[in-house]
């Protein structure tokens, strides 16, 4: 995926003479919960161009060339789309499948934007920042991971899973090789001084990437902030703030 938007980047760039990034972020991938929460995605991922004006209703959604709705109807074909799965998941028969999901599709019609299927792991995973903020400061262990779509059980388990793997990755000294290699990408990314950041720079874009970098090493990966804070020229309480503020609800 990183090989296909950078390549496209740079034909785009070439093609309008135009030079820096072309999309605002990176791709995600998660993992996600199917029973409580695939077809709930589907459903706001197709419905994202209705939500955005691109499209004003599904009959033009059928047909808007940027979504994978089509697909599933049968209206469009690309080959490296998987439609089936998701078919399969409302009836083992095709034609009844299509039916079922574009009804299923219209009654989301009206929905807003849903907190628990977008922003950080930990709002997704207790449904809203409301969840998340009654659970603070009641000694309640808040399991989550940005890359984990599912309830708070799932996430655990998840985790829990993943521990063993997690602990191999970070024998001693590699902390060390993969924060700095954090930085120099995203620094490099972002067309920021890398040496301005690791001396603590203030200025606005080098905040930005601090603050990204900070999120990605503590809450993706799992680093300690007094770790990223002595490699990015901060005390732990700037790190802190950074990662805090970009999970405020928008």
């Amino acid at each position: 995926m990183r090989r296909l938007l950078t390549g496209y980047a740079l034909s785009y760039n070439r093609k309008y003479h135009r030079r820096g990034h072309l999309f605002q972020n990176r791709f995600k991938s998660i993992v996600c919960e199917k029973e409580a929460y695939l077809l709930e995605l589907v459903r706001y991922i197709h419905l994202n161009p209705m939500r955005a004006g691109k499209v004003r209703s599904l009959s033009e959604l059928d047909s808007y060339p940027w979504s994978g709705h089509g697909v599933l109807i049968g209206k469009m074909k690309n080959d490296w789309q998987e439609k089936d799965f998701v078919l399969n998941q409302f009836s083992p028969d095709a034609r009844k499948a299509v039916q079922i999901y574009y009804r299923f599709l219209g009654e989301g019609k009206e929905q807003g934007k849903r907190e628990d299927l977008s922003g950080g792991g930990l709002v997704r995973s207790y449904g809203g920042w409301s969840r998340v903020i009654s659970l603070r400061g009641k000694s309640n262990r808040l399991d989550h991971d940005p890359r984990i779509l599912g309830k708070a059980e799932y996430v655990e388990g998840i985790l829990q899973e993943a521990s063993q793997e997690i602990r191999r990755q970070f024998k001693t000294g590699e902390k060390e090789k993969m924060i700095s290699q954090a930085i120099s990408l995203l620094c490099r990314q972002e067309a920021i001084n890398e040496m301005e950041l690791r001396l603590g720079g203030q200025r606005k874009p080098v905040s930005k990437v601090r603050a990204q970098l900070a999120f990605q090493l503590n809450r993706e990966i799992g680093i300690p902030m007094a770790e990223i804070a002595r490699a990015a020229g901060v005390s732990t309480s700037a790190i802190s703030k950074a990662i805090k503020k970009l999970e405020e609800p928008k």
